[in-house]
């Protein structure tokens, strides 16, 4: 297995992970009748802000997989993942820091570090981009 496909599959690992802790919790708040299970709104945004973290966190990884997992793809499928795998675990870590900060804080500092995370992601990618199309 290449490092760029063990990193897409930890990538999706940490985006089923969230999904997991997110249901696991829904299914607490339900087993201990605090809320009904037809009541969660798709954000979270009738129960705890970490809940609603939690979900954008989710969301921002499901948003980001078919960019940065496609690139993945494409470097694996073409047998080029010479481009991708040196940064690959660079992208995951970045991915992985922007999702830890975004469950722990939604202050000015937090969110300002959360984006430098996804910037890495995206200069990482744009980098991807030029280098498949061999510009």
């Amino acid at each position: 297995m290449t490092i760029s496909a063990l990193v897409l599959t930890l990538f999706l690992a940490w985006t089923l992970l969230l999904l997991v802790v997110m249901e696991v919790l829904r299914s607490y708040l339900v087993v201990t009748g605090r809320v009904r299970s037809n009541e969660f709104k798709p954000d979270n945004s009738n129960i705890s802000p970490f809940m609603q973290r939690l979900a954008r966190a989710h969301a921002n990884c499901v948003e980001s997989l078919p960019v940065f997992g496609g690139l993945l793809l494409v470097a694996i499928a073409t047998g080029r993942t010479e481009v991708t795998d040196a940064l690959a675990p660079w992208l995951l870590g970045a991915r992985i820091v922007q999702s830890g900060i975004h469950l722990a804080s939604t202050s000015v500092i937090a969110v300002n570090a959360r984006f430098t995370a996804f910037a890495v992601q995206m200069g990482i990618g744009v980098y991807w981009v030029w280098k498949l199309l061999g510009l």
